[in-house]
């Protein structure tokens, strides 16, 4: 669940990880992205307000700053809902009253065993936790703990890869990109020195094909963020 981007420490020398964030700029092509793709997640939020009155929402791999998003709806129901951010990154909560943060990993199985939400809701973490069997048990988690979901993930043949803003980066061979972001700096990436650092990298981002998302999620309506008339991302969504 790591979208990082690696930035100079108090030491030149040394690279930490944090979080690319695309708020700095609202009017950013990332955040314009982001917003349309929350009027969706709103029409399932308003659905559940309207049947149940109130609505639990599990945030697989996202943040509490994520929901800017959708800040000026939040605000005007923040009293019938309630978001639960699930990340395997430490992280803050400035409004309690909304957010709970639990620290744990959506691949999981033991995930809020025994508890069900309202929607599962996750932007651009699936292709972040690993291998197949690990996406497997993420898609497990996202259709066990509630009735409605909404997943969304870059496409995997839409040429431009979004994390290394590099066209093709993601057909190349593993040991070719791990070279390539060991020499150069790409995308949210400063140029990594350390080999083991860089296969970490790439052996979290794999991005996935409509094809892996319908038989991840087989009883989803799967569709297509579009951009210049070509498949952006996908969004897999249960709608009960």
């Amino acid at each position: 669940m790591r979208t990082n981007e690696l930035v100079a420490g108090p030491d030149a020398d040394i690279l930490v990880p944090v979080k690319a964030d695309p708020y700095r700029n609202r009017k950013s092509l990332e955040f314009g992205f982001r917003a349309r793709r929350f009027q969706e997640v709103q029409r399932l939020i308003e659905q559940i307000l309207a049947e149940r009155g109130r609505a639990e929402i599990l945030d697989l791999g996202g943040t509490e700053k994520y929901w800017l998003i959708g800040e000026d709806f939040i605000q005007a129901n923040r009293h019938r809902l309630h978001f639960t951010v699930v990340n395997n990154e430490e992280q803050s909560v400035e409004k309690p009253d909304l957010f709970d943060f639990q620290f744990g990993s959506a691949t999981d199985p033991n995930l809020f065993r025994g508890r069900r939400f309202d929607l599962v809701h996750s932007n651009s973490v699936i292709e972040h936790v690993g291998i197949w069997r690990d996406m497997e048990m993420f898609a497990a988690n996202a259709r066990r703990l509630a009735p409605r979901y909404y997943i969304q993930t870059p496409n995997y043949w839409f040429a431009y890869e979004p994390h290394f803003r590099f066209p093709g980066f993601q057909y190349l061979p593993e040991r070719v990109r791990v070279e390539m972001i060991m020499r150069y700096s790409l995308g949210f990436f400063r140029k990594i020195a350390d080999r083991r650092e860089a296969e970490e990298i790439i052996y979290h981002h794999r991005l996935l094909s409509t094809r892996q998302m319908r038989t991840l999620f087989p009883d989803a309506a799967v569709s297509h963020e579009k951009l210049f008339g070509f498949n952006k991302s996908i969004i897999a969504i249960r709608d009960r």
